[in-house]
């Protein structure tokens, strides 16, 4: 015996699949959400406060490269 389908049920569930596949398609398309964003440019500016810290000081490198 073949098993009952309620016809409404199914073309909800369809339609639900396809918004959510149109979704996707839309969060790869823009990208990242402003909070993400946000986020990795606040690291990349931690590293770089951070790697300037460590940084020597050239000043008397520079006059033995002109040498």
């Amino acid at each position: 015996m073949a098993e009952i389908i309620n016809l409404r049920t199914a073309r909800k569930a369809k339609e639900r699949a396809a918004g959510k596949a149109a979704a996707e398609a839309n969060r790869a398309k823009h990208g990242r959400t402003l909070a993400e964003r946000k986020a990795s440019l606040a690291e990349v500016a931690r590293l770089d406060r951070t790697l300037d810290g460590a940084r020597r000081d050239d000043s008397g490198r520079a006059d033995r490269e002109e040498d």
